[in-house]
């Protein structure tokens, strides 16, 4: 391979692309996003990391006992900014919200203030 094929697309984008649709994941490419509400994936900007419509989606489906202030609790802790924490640190705590779960508090309808919840996905 000549050094021009040594490229982060060749070798590592498009490995993954190919490898996430044999895994039965729709991949898009989004080097011609368009962007707001009507966007090719939803973003408002280049620089949202998370697509929040997909986001809040999955919560709602994965959590569809729970109210809406939970879910809404749960997105928040999600897209939080971490922009001050290292990128281990961010991944870190992503990943352990996202497999051990969000702890929540929703209102109590019975005895009123706050009912802190389990964690929730």
């Amino acid at each position: 391979m000549s050094p021009q094929g040594y490229t982060e697309d060749r070798l590592v984008e498009q490995p993954a692309i190919e490898l996430f649709a044999k895994l039965g994941w729709e991949t898009v490419s989004a080097s011609e996003e368009s962007f707001g509400p009507s966007g090719t994936l939803g973003r408002e900007t280049r620089s949202e990391v998370v697509i929040v419509p997909n986001l809040r989606a999955a919560l709602e489906r994965l959590n569809s006992a729970l109210p809406a202030d939970a879910i809404n609790s749960a997105f928040d802790a999600l897209v939080r900014d971490r922009s001050a924490m290292s990128l281990a640190a961010v991944n870190q705590e992503i990943w352990d919200l996202s497999t051990d779960g969000v702890t929540v508090s929703v209102a109590d309808q019975e005895r009123g203030g706050l009912k802190r919840g389990g964690r929730h996905r």
